[in-house]
């Protein structure tokens, strides 16, 4: 099982600079599937295999110090970078957490944090405005809420080696989270600059998450579970809600990803980011609902078949959750100490701790519908609390679990019996945001601002070639009418948040279009009216300002509403194809006075080969002499994927943002 050893028999390795050195005093290891295993098996790790976790970690730095970053996702000393966050960093905090303490602290803390200010996938903007949208990076929305819990275990490491400066910052940081809150869906939402991506959808998979869609990453405040608790408005709301994940008849919708599998209702047990869900009850006072879950995930989503896993095992993920939930315990938070109460599925299991001690955990009255916890007790000693903490486990005893086939709706339903996890929010203050579905308007556009908290707003306008305007406070919407930026912070308790901004559009009202194609519902731009806006677009296409027509020919027909002078015809087209976008082949270009008889007007070649993988854009067009009051576009599909392609043969997307007419 991966991590494994990557050494020479005499300790050399090659580093992720792809030069030889030699372990000193340590193990080397690859295969860091750290998005996956910092959640369950890393955890698990540093309780049963501690001596080898101490390698790990020295093997992050090591692998710093030679290539100049921990690992990400690391195989045979090369970095993929095929997943998000900076997952190496959770896995020493909790480590260090729990007392495995033989490495470089310092160095460690200079290693998390050159990753966290550097400017890779789109952290510079996280820093900056306090979240990453879409036009900063793809799968934004995702990239927010790992970095915030990654920031937080940060900023723990740095108040427990004494740093209280990072301390601060990353404190913060680690709330950065709620800017992506949306208190109207009460769901994590993707943002483009500083408006929420519309039309919104809770099950879509797009490319605002990595791997999921909002409903798995609403829950993924592993860092600050009673600060979510305040934004659903309590314990008893947060709970619904946290109900409706797992009970939702709603189907994911959006792009089909293979990895999202072992569905209860929108929670999918066969990808990591929902892994800790099931334990959020116990931060509710309702345990007996985790139980119910963890006992129905562990009977039908592992069974003993060649197929006994309902996802990847991810490198000892899959299992290690199952290891551990079948014990009877969860860490939800890497990093606290503490581990969540669920439902043991065994007798009895010993835990021989590398200490010379044994943490034997017992479950009285266990028979197949004996799921639910009656009490427990931990050295003879009943305990009302529905966690544990780590020095409980590593000194040593027994926990006996009495089950029964009822729920106890009683026991860990007071605040004092709940796990808890919070971050200090005394200092920190969350963006204001766009409330509006549109950045564009026709004749005039109406702005106003929402908070989660309420907290006071200014803001400032600016239009092109003249001086912004002072931020004023807003006290209600108002109204504009011409093509603006407007900027916006909020402030309270004297703590001002970062400036967001949002550029808003006047479209042209000259001209309608039809679309005879079917749009791709992954792709819409939101709706027809984006090709004749009048905003040209660029290479970020995942920032959802592009139309797909995916494997046809894109065809439409612009309305001039009177027969003018046309001196140009051209639509604006990209190419990535990695992704699957190809420019179009060919496109016709055709005139009308009357909407039903057409006649060619000028055809234009591509003349860009899919060798150029992207992501390109270009304006197929040409310029004309004529007059029409209708103009039909026709652009022809590029066709199936390239030889070359791991898609190869399939149908391609035609990506369209914009149909110029002057």
């Amino acid at each position: 099982m991966p991590p494994n050893i990557y050494t020479d028999v005499n300790g050399e390795y090659r580093g992720t600079d792809l030069k030889v050195h030699k372990a000193d005093g340590f193990t080397n290891y690859t295969v860091f599937s750290l998005w996956d295993t910092y959640r369950a098996l890393h955890p698990l790790m540093s309780i049963i295999n501690r001596e080898r976790t101490k390698d790990w970690i020295n093997t992050f730095l090591n692998q710093y110090k030679n290539g100049g970053m921990m690992p990400v996702w690391e195989l045979s000393g090369n970095e993929t970078f095929c997943m998000i966050g900076y997952h190496s960093v959770p896995v020493i905090a909790d480590a260090y957490r729990n007392g495995i303490r033989d490495f470089d602290t310092k160095l460690a803390l200079k290693a998390m944090t050159d990753y966290a200010e550097s400017n890779r996938y789109g952290l510079p903007a996280y820093i900056k405005q306090g979240f990453v949208s879409n036009d900063d990076d793809h799968e934004s929305a995702s990239k927010t809420m790992e970095y915030a819990y990654d920031d937080w275990c940060i900023a723990q490491f740095a108040k427990w080696t004494g740093n209280d400066s990072v301390y601060q910052i990353y404190r913060n940081r680690a709330l950065q989270y709620r800017n992506l809150f949306d208190p109207r869906t009460k769901h994590i939402r993707g943002k483009v600059q500083g408006t929420w991506y519309a039309p919104f959808e809770a099950t879509e998979i797009n490319n605002f998450f990595t791997e999921g869609n909002s409903w798995h990453y609403s829950f993924a405040t592993q860092q600050d579970v009673d600060g979510l608790k305040k934004l659903y408005g309590g314990s008893e709301a947060f709970a619904k809600k946290l109900n409706e994940l797992f009970t939702t008849n709603s189907k994911l919708s959006g792009k089909e990803l293979v990895d999202v599998t072992g569905l209860i209702g929108q929670y999918a047990h066969g990808n990591e980011p929902s892994h800790h869900m099931a334990y959020l009850f116990n931060y509710a006072g309702k345990p007996w609902r985790t139980q119910e879950l963890v006992h129905q995930i562990c009977t039908e989503f592992y069974p003993n078949n060649p197929d006994g896993l309902i996802g990847n095992e991810d490198c000892g993920q899959m299992s290690a959750w199952y290891v551990f939930s079948a014990m009877g315990f969860y860490p939800v938070s890497p990093g606290s100490g503490d581990y969540a109460i669920g439902t043991p599925q065994f007798d009895e299991v010993t835990i021989n701790l590398e200490n010379g001690k044994r943490f034997v955990i017992k479950a009285k009255n266990r028979q197949q519908n004996n799921f639910y916890v009656n009490s427990v007790r931990i050295n003879e000693m009943r305990r009302l609390w529905s966690f544990i903490d780590y020095e409980t486990i590593a000194n040593g005893g027994e926990m006996v679990f009495d089950m029964s086939d009822k729920p106890n709706k009683v026991w860990a339903t007071k605040e004092a019996d709940m796990p808890h996890i919070a971050v200090d929010d005394s200092k920190f203050t969350a963006v204001p945001f766009f409330d509006m579905e549109s950045y564009k308007f026709e004749k005039a556009g109406s702005i106003k601002f929402g908070h989660i908290s309420n907290a006071a707003i200014y803001y400032s306008i600016e239009e092109s070639g003249k001086p912004a305007t002072a931020f004023v406070r807003y006290t209600k919407p108002f109204t504009i009418s011409r093509t603006v930026v407007i900027k916006a912070y909020a402030e309270q308790r004297g703590i001002k948040s970062p400036v967001v901004q949002r550029k808003f559009y006047k479209m042209p009202a000259d001209k309608n279009i039809t679309i005879i194609s079917q749009v791709n519902p992954m792709y819409t731009a939101g709706g027809k009216e984006a090709l004749i806006d009048g905003i040209i677009g660029n290479e970020k296409w995942r920032a959802g300002d592009w139309q797909s027509y995916y494997g046809k020919t894109f065809e439409a027909i612009v309305d001039l509403k009177t027969v003018k002078p046309v001196t140009y015809t051209g639509i604006h087209v990209l190419q990535d194809v990695n992704p699957w976008i190809i420019y179009p082949k060919e496109v016709l270009f055709e005139i009308s006075d009357d909407g039903k008889i057409f006649t060619p007007l000028a055809t234009v070649k591509n003349l860009v080969t899919t060798d150029t993988h992207g992501p390109v854009h270009q304006m197929l067009g040409a310029d004309v002499n004529t007059k029409a009051r209708y103009i039909r576009i026709k652009a022809f599909n590029g066709g199936t994927l390239p030889a070359w392609h791991e898609g190869a043969g399939s149908p391609s997307h035609l990506f369209i943002d914009e149909v110029v007419i002057k």
